[in-house]
């Protein structure tokens, strides 16, 4: 079967629907936003991505001896690796669609499709942070097994995740992945970050120490994607795509789960790397040859490495609670 590959469409045109799949894509995945973010290097070789994390030195409480040299520090390093799968889908439309449609197909459906690639890897992204080892039960339970029905989220819980973190030395996130393919990162007020549910959204509004975004927007620079507002220094985003445990509590209740992150928590690939990590395939009218004899049958779909790797289990703490 013939197939038309990406060389076949004008390099502007491939680019511009890039550019409209991840625009559409970033925005839709805050669970991927807040990570290191490392690049698929195109012609590597290898789908192995490497992160690295340095450890923290021991406090230098000795005085130095006049004329002498400390005997110094050696430096920690761990390397942590994870390998980049592919994802991908695509949809088909034919040439009557094309012809006959008021809308840019292929600039919508290029739109459509990084909603779904956005969504995919979000969910993705998801389940590797909420298998993390930090957890902290509502309301002082020991299990998951044992959150009741009243055991929401309340300005205790924050407390405590803040103490955690706070122990942890795990610092504050200062900036995190662009929603645009035109930036790469871009820079926030120091500040923790907490992924929640619509539903712990209701009852979280009802905290006294609750800010809404609002209140503050204009005073804190960039807004993140979906912030609903914050407690204390805890900015806040309402998903719909927040992990939920269903039916896992007390009496079969689903418990869901807060995640709060710090800064260097864990690691993604860096999509706006489209040229290795992400991009739009498209093959148009008769590129199939004879299997397409009429011309009228074309795709449009996607095709992505993405992984996501946990590096500091101490610096985020998942939070799973009830709701209203």
């Amino acid at each position: 079967m013939a197939q038309t590959t990406r060389t076949q469409i004008p390099a502007e045109v491939n680019n511009f629907y890039d550019r409209t799949l991840l625009d559409r894509a970033l925005p839709v995945m805050p669970h991927a936003l807040f990570g290191q973010r490392r690049a698929l290097p195109k012609g590597a070789g290898s789908n192995v991505i490497k992160f690295r994390r340095y450890g923290s030195l021991t406090a230098a409480t000795t005085a130095l001896t006049e004329g002498t040299a400390p005997t110094g520090s050696q430096a920690s390093v761990t390397d942590i690796t994870a390998t980049a799968l592919q994802y991908g889908d695509f949809v088909s439309f034919s040439d009557i669609v094309s012809d006959q449609s008021i809308d840019p197909v292929l600039t919508e459906m290029s739109q459509v499709l990084g909603e779904q690639m956005g969504d995919t890897n979000d969910q993705l992204a998801r389940n590797i942070l909420a298998a993390g080892t930090t957890i902290q039960y509502a309301a002082g339970r020991v299990s998951r097994v044992t959150v009741a029905s009243t055991d929401k989220l309340v300005i205790d819980e924050f407390d405590k995740a803040l103490r955690t973190l706070g122990n942890a030395k795990a610092k504050r996130i200062t900036e995190f992945g662009g929603v645009s393919t035109g930036v790469g990162t871009v820079p926030v007020r120091d500040c923790y970050v907490a992924i929640i549910s619509e539903y712990a959204a209701y009852d979280v509004r009802k905290i006294t120490e609750f800010q809404s975004v609002e209140t503050y927007a204009p005073n804190v620079g960039n807004l993140l994607p979906n912030e609903i507002g914050k407690i204390r220094n805890v900015r806040i985003i309402a998903t719909t795509n927040a992990k939920v445990f269903t039916g896992a509590g007390a009496s079969g209740i689903d418990v869901h789960a807060c995640l709060i992150l710090g800064a260097n928590a864990y690691g993604v690939v860096d999509l706006g790397n489209s040229q290795a990590s992400a991009g739009v395939i498209y093959k148009p009218l008769g590129s199939a040859g004879t299997a397409d004899p009429l011309n009228q049958n074309q795709t449009l779909g996607w095709k992505e490495y993405f992984v996501t790797k946990i590096l500091n289990d101490a610096y985020m703490v998942r939070i799973e609670h009830a709701v209203s």
